[in-house]
């Protein structure tokens, strides 16, 4: 079957805009929700709607909206996330449920909200961008990495539950992005105390994070991966794009874990 129309969460700018845009200028319906419920590029295959993923009640509004308007849903980008820095020592409870209820619980919720449309299609795609550092964990993002890692998880257990079904998943594992995110970065109360004995450290972690991340890879390639994934007659189940950061989830796969964290600390 045909992806015609799509539920895209976190598509107000970065990686869902440039995913929102590319899909609706190739014929496919995009329901672009975000809490702001504002698109950055407006097209005719567009529809802003207002969705905050940790309310499930309203998502479930959202998908039976499109049911409505559209006749079916056919596929959706969990793409709505946020970053929390800091060191894990001294992180409250609070910070860490925060990093969790968007990235992890919000995916969650909007997964529940499609896979009953699905099931009565027999037909679904379901795709979340979840990160390298899923598989690369660094320092000072230890929530952030275990927040895409769950989710990761996630996509792939559904992926052995949903088999026979007709209904597919697949993760995308983007590196180093050019986006807003960096700016948006939320620091926990632990990483901004000026006593703080990991404050050398943090400061020349962040600055090379951030170097990285400002010269990294344009959103519209991650845009192209997942519109290439939702053409294929069935899906991959995890895909990292660019050849480097192939590379890099290869490696990770294959060197000793101590090798593995030998390397990322003389980088970071």
């Amino acid at each position: 079957m045909e992806v015609k129309t799509v539920l895209l969460t976190g598509g107000s700018s970065g990686i869902g805009a440039a995913t929102a845009l590319l899909l609706a200028k190739n014929g496919i319906k995009v329901y672009a929700g975000s809490r702001r419920g504002t698109v950055t590029d407006p097209h005719p295959n567009i529809v802003p709607v207002k969705l905050d993923v940790n309310d499930a009640e309203t998502t479930k509004l959202v998908v039976d909206r499109i049911v409505q308007e559209e006749g079916s849903l056919d596929a959706v980008i969990c793409n709505a996330g946020a970053g929390i820095y800091g060191p894990l020592e001294g992180t409250t409870e609070a910070e860490a449920r925060e990093q969790f209820e968007t990235t992890y619980f919000g995916s969650f919720k909007t997964i529940e909200a499609c896979l009953p449309v699905f099931r009565k299609q027999n037909f679904g795609r379901i795709i979340t961008i979840t990160s390298v550092m899923a598989v690369l964990q660094l320092p000072f993002q230890g929530l952030y990495s275990s927040a895409k890692a769950a989710l990761l998880s996630l996509s792939q257990s559904l992926s052995l539950e949903l088999k026979g079904t007709g209904i597919e998943c697949c993760s995308i594992l983007p590196g180093d992005v050019a986006t807003g995110f960096t700016s948006a970065r939320k620091k926990t109360e632990a990483a901004r105390k000026e006593d703080s004995p990991y404050r050398e450290r943090m400061e020349k972690n962040l600055a090379k994070i951030e170097k990285d991340e400002l010269g990294g890879m344009s959103p519209d390639v991650i845009a192209n991966a997942v519109f290439k994934q939702l053409r294929r007659r069935h899906m991959a189940v995890r895909v990292i794009p660019r050849i480097d950061y192939k590379a890099v989830g290869f490696l990770v796969r294959v060197l000793p874990a101590k090798w593995v964290l030998a390397i990322l600390n003389l980088i970071y």
